[in-house]
């Protein structure tokens, strides 16, 4: 059967579809390092392994493919997203670059909504990272960084910053399920929403950039390992 987070509730796991369930426990075994990256997914075992049909796995496989975790390669099958070291460190170079823009142009749009919204995510956040329920402070991070992006008002710095996103976002959810890590990349999160909403242009920039320059030193310590080994496999 497919295991819950043993700190959901009850009444959380009933308001998850099954799929939910499936494509989050996908997740886990890969973060996990049950699941290698690189490895080929395949759904008749893990529909066997989690107890669902293969539809449900094929409907959360695909998902995982919309969200950057897993790719599919033609005649071949679907992969868990393989990046090497370099791309990661190449990666996070354009991403503290945008997303140093993007706190940047939010800091001289942003409306008293948007600043609410920053901070009501901020303290959701608080509260996932405590429980330690790190698939909602995953979401509720992206929510965070989308809100951003909408203050930002510019499409084609989200546009390039998602692209980044998708090329990262096995690292990333790694990383967001460490209890320690989560704590540093939410207050973080408050030094943007700080430089933000007092207008600061360029405190804000600073404050994106060494965001996920800082998540790269957490992706260093995780991360670049467990990738360095995987190569020499």
């Amino acid at each position: 059967m497919v295991s819950m987070n043993s700190a959901q509730s009850p009444a959380i796991r009933r308001e998850k579809s099954l799929t939910t369930q499936v494509a989050e426990e996908i997740e886990r075994m890969i973060t996990s390092g049950s699941i290698k990256p690189g490895e080929r997914i395949n759904e008749k075992h893990l529909a066997d392994r989690l107890d669902v049909s293969r539809g449900i796995v094929r409907e959360a496989r695909r998902g995982l493919e919309q969200s950057g975790l897993l790719i599919s390669i033609p005649h071949k099958g679907v992969f868990v997203r393989r990046v090497s070291p370099h791309e990661l460190e190449e990666n996070n170079d354009m991403r503290a670059l945008i997303t140093g823009f993007i706190c940047a142009q939010a800091a001289k749009k942003i409306s008293l909504k948007q600043l609410q919204r920053l901070q009501d995510l901020i303290e959701a956040m608080n509260t996932y990272l405590h429980d330690d329920r790190y698939q909602e402070y995953y979401q509720a991070n992206i929510e965070f960084h989308d809100a951003l992006l909408e203050a930002a008002g510019h499409q084609r710095a989200a546009s390039i910053y998602n692209q980044l996103v998708a090329e990262s976002n096995l690292a990333r959810k790694i990383v967001l399920s460490n209890h320690d890590h989560m704590i540093a990349s939410n207050s973080e999160h408050r030094d943007i929403l700080d430089a933000v909403s007092q207008g600061d242009v360029e405190a804000a920039r600073h404050a994106g950039e060494l965001h996920v320059k800082l998540g790269y030193e957490r992706f260093r310590q995780k991360v670049v390992p467990t990738l360095n080994a995987s190569d020499q496999a």
